[in-house]
């Protein structure tokens, strides 16, 4: 932990959450809420996703990502703004007839995922860099390649920090193409990500082979889901990576006691803290990941 770690706190996430805590947020107010919480905690990031504020379900409207950002700005808080390019990627198959439109399925191509950030030019987001069978039934998530160097192409020409977010070691294998291909601006930022049916299993070592694999001059971070996340903050920052934590991937602080965004970023400080670290601020995360200053 040579470097102060950088805390990113996923706020909700598109997953089926909302009836399972009352601390998910749906609106575009309560989201800016929890940002600002997770923020005085000790956050220097927030991921933002958007729901639909009648059903609670993830969604890619425009003016939804428009009033978290403004929310959040008008707060005056200092954070790093993270919004999720990776809506639109859905693709649920019906087994009788594959090529029939099933409910769930939203897949639209690379650049159609990206009308939010050509508008409200985030400091960062994320780029999800493969497709992979998303949990159990029929559905997964659609990321080709093609889809990628669109998207990469044109994050790169908005002046937005890339996200690059592993599921697999597939995944990671591609990224570095990117880079290799002048897609991905230095330096280079990727999340690993662990623990979703059926990418990468919360396993350590396999962990410690995926940093392995960056590319020299790579920042990089890691979460894990569920019970897993607060463990693998301590063995990402043990590592020398940076942390997320957050609704978007976990429900609850400790086995039966349901957690705010706030409270697991607090917890995140914590482990981050006992461990000789220091937490990074909003500014040292800029300065690390080599973001752009905007006005």
């Amino acid at each position: 932990m040579n470097n102060p770690v950088i805390i990113t706190a996923a706020l909700t996430g598109a997953g089926d959450t909302t009836g399972k805590s009352e601390f998910v947020p749906v609106t575009p107010a309560q989201i800016a809420e929890s940002a600002v919480q997770a923020a005085e905690a000790g956050a220097a990031v927030v991921h933002i996703h958007v729901r639909n504020v009648d059903t609670g379900q993830g969604s890619r409207e425009v003016s939804l990502y428009r009033e978290v950002v403004e929310r959040i700005k008008e707060t005056g808080i200092d954070v790093v703004i993270n919004l999720t390019a990776g809506m639109g990627g859905d693709l649920v198959i019906d087994q009788e007839d594959p090529l029939k439109p099933v409910d769930g399925t939203d897949l639209v191509n690379g650049l159609d995922r990206l009308p939010h950030v050509e508008e409200l030019l985030p400091d960062i987001c994320t780029l999800d860099c493969g497709s992979l069978n998303f949990g159990e039934g029929s559905q997964l998530y659609i990321s080709t390649p093609d889809m990628l160097r669109a998207g990469a192409k044109r994050i790169q020409e908005l002046g937005v920090k890339p996200e690059l977010e592993i599921f697999d070691t597939g995944n990671l294998w591609f990224a570095t193409k990117l880079i290799e291909e002048g897609l991905i601006d230095a330096p280079p930022l990727f999340q690993l990500c662990s623990g979703i049916p059926w990418g990468a299993p919360p396993n350590p070592g396999l962990l410690q082979a995926m940093v392995h694999m960056l590319p020299d001059g790579a920042n990089w971070a890691s979460f894990a889901i569920g019970r897993d996340q607060l463990r693998w903050v301590g063995l990402t920052a043990a590592l020398g990576g940076h942390v997320r934590v957050g609704l978007e991937d976990n429900l609850y602080l400790s086995k039966g006691v349901k957690a705010t965004n706030g409270q697991l970023v607090e917890r995140a400080v914590t482990i981050v803290e006992s461990m000789g670290g220091k937490v990074a601020t909003p500014d040292e995360a800029r300065e690390q990941l080599g973001l752009k200053t905007r006005r």
